[in-house]
């Protein structure tokens, strides 16, 4: 099974909101859709699920051409962010709706309830109305109708971005197991990277209404094609600075320099962009060849396991983000040492050259 988009758009009152897309996507993995709110992750899911039509392109599910199929005819399930329930019904008859639309049999309706009802733990809640149910358990309502459809593609627009921290972390792990073996192809859409990096499966970056870059999640983490995937990959943001290359010698606008190392070593002399990410800007020396930065702190965060400092170097503000309990004075001049082995260059175009 495979959700395909060729050269498709969409296009609202003039305003162009996803740009021409082509894309494949399969099953046996989740498919995260990855990008900052209003990068048009929602826009997209809705052009696949037929909430919206096509301005321009196709859509083909498993081979079949479904662009102007309604979403009912294209046999798909969608799980929004909010949770989307009957407050009349019961939990059972939530979770069996599309079944009995579809003319389902009696029988074959309460198996594949119970059974999701087994997998998502809402057997004993099943007669209960949603408004009896917590928002944690109201999301798994909404996650058992998916499951109990059995859809050719199920749409994950956030389903856990209003669930507590706890509950967040307990059915982001679950997740993948939810839908594993069930041949349908999983979209999920999220705009935290680590959310995407524990999902695993193929990502793609998404950014004002394009897909930037699209593979397997941990390989544009490891290697982002462009300065604006590298962003969107990053949270809190990475950091970058133009720098001049020459002689074998890379070198901030503040006058700190270093040799370029690894790939880097064959660029050619000229301007170029470095970025890096906050976890490798740290406030304590690890290695001789670590690169010292000043800069007046603004911001610090403290979460219990880490601490963050949001710091002034130049016209840059950059970001370290460290393991424990650092103490930093908001207005002072602080010391960051930064590893260059895990520096990106990109060129004037923003595209990676090392």
């Amino acid at each position: 099974m495979t959700v395909e988009l060729k050269n498709a758009s969409k296009v609202v009152r003039g305003i162009t909101h996803i740009k021409p897309t082509s894309l494949v996507l399969e099953t046996g993995h989740f498919n995260v859709l990855l990008g900052q709110t209003g990068a048009g992750k929602t826009s997209l899911i809705k052009l696949m699920a037929g909430l919206d039509p096509l301005a321009s392109g196709q859509i083909f599910m498993d081979g079949q051409d479904v662009s102007k199929l309604s979403t009912q005819k294209r046999n798909i399930s969608l799980v929004h962010q909010f949770f989307v329930n009957y407050p009349h019904m019961t939990v059972f008859d939530n979770i069996a709706s599309p079944l009995r639309v579809a003319g389902m049999a009696k029988s074959e309706i309460e198996g594949r309830v119970e059974q999701a009802a087994d997998i998502l733990q809402l057997r004993p809640m099943l007669n209960r109305r949603p408004q009896e149910l917590s928002g944690g358990q109201q999301q798994r309502c909404a996650l058992a109708r998916a499951i109990a459809k059995e859809s050719r593609a199920v749409f994950l627009d956030e389903p856990l971005a209003n669930l507590d921290y706890k509950l967040r972390e307990e059915l982001r792990e679950q997740l993948p197991e939810l839908f594993a073996g069930r041949g349908a192809v999983v979209v999920y859409a999220t705009s935290e990277p680590e959310e995407a990096l524990l999902l695993g499966g193929k990502t793609a970056l998404m950014d004002d209404g394009i897909v930037t870059q699209f593979g397997i999640t941990a390989d544009i983490y490891r290697k982002p094609d462009s300065l604006a995937a590298a962003r969107v990959f990053s949270d809190p943001p990475i950091n970058s600075a133009e720098i001049t290359v020459a002689n074998g010698q890379a070198t901030l606008a503040t006058g700190v320099s270093w040799p370029v190392q690894n790939t880097a070593a064959a660029l050619a002399d000229g301007n170029y962009t470095v970025a890096i990410r906050p976890h490798h800007v740290l406030p304590i020396k690890g290695a001789d060849s670590d690169v010292v930065l000043n800069g007046t702190v603004l911001v610090t965060e403290l979460s219990g396991s880490e601490s963050s400092a949001h710091f002034q170097m130049g016209d840059n503000g950059w970001v370290s983000l460290a393991p424990g309990v650092h103490p930093y004075k908001v207005g002072t001049d602080h010391q960051f040492f930064m590893d260059p082995t895990k520096a990106f260059y990109f060129d004037t175009d923003g595209r990676l050259v090392a």
